[in-house]
């Protein structure tokens, strides 16, 4: 049975037993989908930062922890990447393994983003890491489902992405859908199975950048077994309609699976707090006059994208991307955070008011 199929059968069971046998009131909450709504904030740099004894502040200026103060709000997902070999131990396998841990124990649920390369991946880099470098296709699959299988076994991650904004393919030359379909979906199907192996339980999820090329994209990987679509979704790089996104989202309901904002973000102001150059820094980067850089502006814009996930048939929630990422090397630092500006804690790092909208309602 599809999805779709299945939710407009709970539906019409669910309208038939209702008091008296009268139609249930209208809740625009109460879905299969928003029952385990995902609110998320990806934080993957926070074990560095704690470790340099950066502190953190609640919305009254009391020092607290940040676990605390993120599930306090209604935080109740967080998103972690993990790299295969990275220069140093953060975001690899220890270190992930043990916030996973530290995580699930105070009651998170946990998104492990798969980059499958030692260093960020994104749709204009998918660099295979250096211990798989220069493998045939066929071992690199073999290497691929292994480690991921490994991974998701020892981290028990309730969401796993397979691979990070993959538009492009991923573990590139072999991966690179442009120039060998075949081939990328070929690993991308090792990426799912090895996931398959490690748990029983997980929720797979397949991540593409903007919603330009979305359709495409999830046409090509339709013979691959996955149960969530994540979708980037930044005004800067993505589109300033909010109508073309809702329009955009829509139009995935398709492919009958669950669909997430898997990044987004939004200034609270165009200052800086270190010497470190922030990516968001002009007014034409924003939407305006709508969403204003301000704390009221950033929450109205984060307030929105929830709604629009919310409204969504089969909308699984979102994800706030670098919700740590403050000034924390300085204000003198010039390789600080380039998104100071777009945290969810100001530049005191005491917690801004878009917090407010991660709340369960």
């Amino acid at each position: 049975m599809r999805l779709s199929e299945f939710i407009l059968l709970f539906t019409l069971v669910l309208s038939s037993c209702t008091k008296d046998n009268q139609p249930p009131k209208a809740n625009p909450n109460d879905s299969i989908v928003q029952l385990n709504e995902i609110r998320a904030i990806d934080i993957s740099g926070f074990p560095e930062m704690r470790e340099a004894g950066v502190k953190f502040y609640d919305g009254q200026g009391i020092e607290g922890d940040l676990l605390e103060i993120l599930k306090n709000h209604g935080v109740n997902t967080i998103r972690l990447r993990l790299w295969v070999d990275p220069e140093t131990k953060h975001s690899g396998f220890i270190e992930v393994k043990a916030f996973s841990e530290e995580l699930h124990q105070k009651g998170f649920k946990t998104w492990l983003t798969l980059h499958y390369s030692d260093w960020w991946a994104d749709p204009g880099s998918q660099e295979t890491p250096v211990r798989w470098k220069d493998l045939s296709l066929e071992v690199l699959r073999d290497s691929l489902e292994s480690y991921t299988e490994r991974v998701v076994q020892a981290m028990s991650p309730d969401y796993v992405q397979i691979g990070n904004e993959i538009n492009n393919g991923m573990l590139h030359p072999v991966g690179e859908i442009h120039e060998d379909e075949a081939g990328f979906l070929s690993l991308l199907d090792a990426g799912v199975k090895g996931a398959r192996k490690g748990s029983d339980n997980v929720q797979i999820m397949l991540h593409h950048a903007g919603y330009e090329g979305a359709q495409w994209f999830y046409d090509r990987v339709s013979q691959i077994d996955y149960d969530l679509i994540g979708i980037s979704y930044y005004p800067h790089w993505h589109g300033k309609s909010i109508i073309e996104l809702r329009h955009a989202i829509q139009l995935l309901t398709k492919y009958d699976k669950g669909i997430v904002m898997a990044e987004t973000s939004y200034p609270f102001t165009l200052d800086w707090d270190d010497f470190t150059t922030n990516i968001i820094g002009l007014e034409d980067q924003l939407i305006l006059p709508q969403y204003p850089a301000t704390p009221e502006g950033q929450k109205s814009f984060v307030e929105e994208m929830r709604a629009i996930m919310q409204a969504a048939y089969l909308g699984t929630g979102l994800c706030y991307w670098g919700g740590e990422w403050v000034a924390w090397k300085g204000d003198q630092a010039i390789d600080g955070s380039p998104w100071e500006n777009q945290a969810v804690f100001d530049f005191n790092n005491k917690a801004l008011p878009v917090l407010r909208v991660f709340e369960t309602r």
